[in-house]
């Protein structure tokens, strides 16, 4: 792709606003290296789907941010892909400055741990550098009940005071000035060691929906939601959902049958190979679900 075609490519706001008007979701698969990059940039070739990479600050701190942009822009000129990074669950306004400098599309701030009155005072301040640099931003409102991206043994069941106010919301909203609004409506990081998560609370999405009109809705801790969730929420209103532990999962459940079979085999191409085309099979079956495939 030339370096012409790139500058017109169409900003993240424009497929955002795409699959808002269309109910699609793009979604947002995060990584640590470069195999889970390459399994997901070929699936999202194939499919004709526009996505968004992810790095927490801890795959960003082992990966490199500038490093991190650096590969989006080899993959964009080499691909046509319209490719966005994102900043996921940044805890620090300096942290966040980083990426925004380093050339990041988007960041997240989470502040939901944070008390009310906090959490907006330092996403004003996050928004406010980001939006002189042309970066969307993304807040949190309501407290997803995991913080890490595992397999849990016990089982989960979401109490509702832990989901998102739809008033604080829209408070939220206004006095933060945020692109998307991440929001807790059942889901959480990580997943159930049956594979399966609990259901969604729909009806409170509905009502954050109606509170809020257009503003641009996430899920976080998209992986192991029941299907027929998945796509009840998409036609309520969500319009970014990401994935992170079924990718983990795969790779390494991938990698660890790799390794046990051959122990001798010491050539990473080769044991990583079947690692990333897990991977790869995962993020196939999610662009199909959300339907994000041929919308570019």
């Amino acid at each position: 792709m030339s370096d012409i075609l790139l500058l017109i490519m169409k900003n993240l706001k424009y497929y955002l606003s795409k699959a808002q008007k269309e109910k699609w979701a793009i979604g947002q698969f995060n990584f640590s290296d470069f195999s889970q990059i390459k399994a997901i940039i070929e699936a999202c070739n194939n499919l004709k789907s526009p996505l968004i990479l992810g790095t927490s600050e801890g795959e960003s701190k082992f990966f490199g941010l500038e490093e991190a942009i650096a590969l989006r822009n080899a993959l964009r000129k080499k691909t046509g892909l319209p490719i966005f990074l994102n900043l996921d669950h940044g805890k620090s306004f300096e942290y966040l400055k980083k990426a925004i400098d380093a050339g990041y599309d988007m960041i997240h701030f989470d502040g939901s741990k944070l008390s009310f009155e906090e959490n907006i005072k330092i996403t004003k301040q996050v928004v406010k550098y980001a939006k002189r640099r042309n970066v969307l931003t993304e807040g949190e409102i309501g407290i997803i009940a995991t913080d890490s991206s595992k397999v849990y043994n016990e089982k989960f069941e979401i109490q509702e005071e832990l989901l998102t106010n739809p008033l604080e919301s829209v408070k939220y909203i206004d006095k933060s000035g945020n692109d998307l609004l991440a929001i807790s409506i059942g889901n959480f990081h990580g997943i159930e060691a049956g594979g399966k998560n609990p259901h969604l609370y729909l009806n409170r999405l509905k009502e954050i929906k109606e509170k809020t009109g257009n503003m641009f809705l996430v899920l976080h801790g998209g992986s192991g939601i029941p299907e027929n969730d998945i796509k009840k929420a998409i036609g309520l209103g969500i319009i970014k959902i990401n994935i992170n532990t079924e990718l983990r999962l795969a790779y390494t459940n991938a990698l660890r049958k790799t390794l046990s079979g051959d122990p001798t085999e010491i050539i990473p191409y080769k044991y990583l190979a079947e690692a990333s085309q897990a991977v790869r099979k995962v993020v196939d079956e999610k662009l199909l679900l959300f339907g994000s495939n041929n919308r570019i």
